[in-house]
């Protein structure tokens, strides 16, 4: 079992939660249940798949929430992006948050071939 406390991929998606966060609270309150709630949940999902794979057994397993996690980085992005091409986030730019993402959407994604290459070399 891997412990994913000391995972750098863990650690950055926990940042961008945080982030995110500070930034759905800025959305209009029409948004409370829609895009609001769904960014949040999506920003925790990162995180949270990480800390699940590194639960199971598996090199398969684990990649499979990687691939998850990777998954709900860019859903995270578009919402992002959608918010503030429709001007529900003013007065603030989220390039610092996107960039952060596609940093860490690049590491998850370097872990996830790494763990490939473990399965392959298995068989």
């Amino acid at each position: 079992m891997r412990n994913f406390r000391n995972l750098e991929v863990w650690k950055d998606a926990i940042i961008i939660a945080k982030d995110v966060y500070s930034i759905k609270n800025k959305l209009p309150d029409a948004e409370k249940f829609g895009m609001s709630s769904q960014l949040g949940r999506a920003a925790i999902s990162i995180s949270s798949n990480l800390a699940e794979g590194c639960s199971r057994n598996s090199e398969k397993e684990f990649v499979r929430f990687i691939e998850i996690a990777i998954g709900s980085s860019f859903e995270v992005e578009s919402l992002l992006i959608l918010s503030q091409e429709l001007n529900f986030i003013q007065n603030f730019d989220p390039t610092e948050i996107l960039n952060k993402l596609e940093i860490l959407q690049k590491k998850m994604n370097a872990l996830r071939t790494h763990y490939i290459k473990i399965i392959e070399t298995k068989k």
